[in-house]
């Protein structure tokens, strides 16, 4: 059975479920059979994965080396902003391999091909009527760790090693799931900030790249463990159960949705890129008349689109443990 296939029956059990009253949360990530070329449209400001392989091919390791793996992590654009954003919290996630037979040291991380904001929300362009996303992330293999990167405003340390052989496995995991999970979700979307509050929507960032890869491991026999605290940046928006609205085509090319259409692309409007001093406090203005006093957000997930009802406190960054699976009970 294809990917394709497989996709087509979760759809059908999901859509089901609704039929009879009873929505999944959270929503299950769309995944596809395939990466899409990218639209021209779409230029990044850096370039993504500069210094990997073109085709996102992964050495080959002979089975008997030995693997170290390391737990990389650094403030967000801390190339550009230094420590800045990491005393908010806002972290970037990565892995290190370092090979004993080669001496060697590889990284690989998951990221946007555009830049987090272009993942996050959309352009309004004049000649085209819905939203246009540049959005889709990927993995990135590249030779060296940076140690210098990682460790002056972060963290490297290692967690663990690994032959050869798992090493190879791994690296025929990534290819695949780099395949079928082709676009990054920035925003993680709960009923409530306690714990055990329903989940809506499940983030696709770097750090759950890296969550991904760990399991992984461990299901390939890996033991991990870590001498410090293991935590990771979570993006929460807190809303009541979520209202699908439709798609592109279901929305944006029917006369009779003309009112949502317009509202979405007003909503959106206001995280143009690029705006003046006093755009972007006009654009501040509305955000929070829209999100706060009209308690209304509008989330592209899977190609969709779902208005959340939003409730305090709306929006909120955390910076939480999550264990390293073989720290599971």
């Amino acid at each position: 059975m294809t990917l394709k296939c497989v996709y087509f029956h979760i759809l059908i059990c999901y859509s089901v479920l609704i039929g009879f009253g009873k929505k999944v949360w959270p929503v299950p990530y769309r995944r596809f059979d395939h990466r899409p070329p990218t639209d021209p449209y779409c230029q990044a400001l850096y370039p993504f994965c500069p210094t990997g392989d073109p085709d996102g091919r992964i050495p080959y390791m002979k089975d008997n080396d030995v693997i170290s793996v390391f737990r990389l992590q650094t403030p967000v654009w801390e190339f550009k902003y230094g420590d800045l954003l990491g005393k908010f919290h806002i972290m970037h996630d990565a892995i290190g391999f370092a090979s004993s037979d080669t001496q060697k040291n590889y990284t690989m991380e998951w990221y946007e091909l555009f830049q987090l904001g272009n993942c996050t929300f959309p352009h309004d362009r004049e000649d085209i009527m819905a939203p246009f996303w540049c959005n889709q992330g990927a993995a990135c293999f590249f030779d060296g760790i940076d140690d210098v990167h990682w460790k002056q405003n972060g963290t490297l340390e290692k967690v663990g090693e690994i032959s050869g052989k798992q090493f190879n496995d791994l690296a025929r995991w990534v290819q695949e799931d780099n395949k079928t999970g082709i676009y990054y979700e920035t925003w993680t979307v709960r009923s409530d900030p306690v714990p055990n509050s329903t989940t809506w929507f499940d983030s696709y960032d770097c750090s759950q790249f890296v969550h991904r890869t760990y399991r992984k491991l461990a299901e390939l026999g890996a033991k991990l463990s870590s001498k410090t605290q293991t935590n990771y940046t979570k993006i929460y928006l807190y809303s009541g159960e979520p209202t699908y609205l439709g798609d592109d085509g279901s929305i944006f090319d029917q006369p009779s949705m003309k009112t949502l259409a317009t509202d979405i692309k007003k909503f959106y409007h206001s995280f143009q890129p690029h705006q003046s001093i006093l755009q972007f406090i006009r654009s501040l203005i509305d955000v929070y008349n829209k999100v706060v006093l009209e308690k209304t957000f509008y989330l592209f997930y899977n190609f969709e689109y779902w208005h959340l009802p939003m409730k305090p406190p709306y929006i909120q960054i955390t910076f939480e443990e999550v264990p390293l699976p073989s720290m599971w009970p």
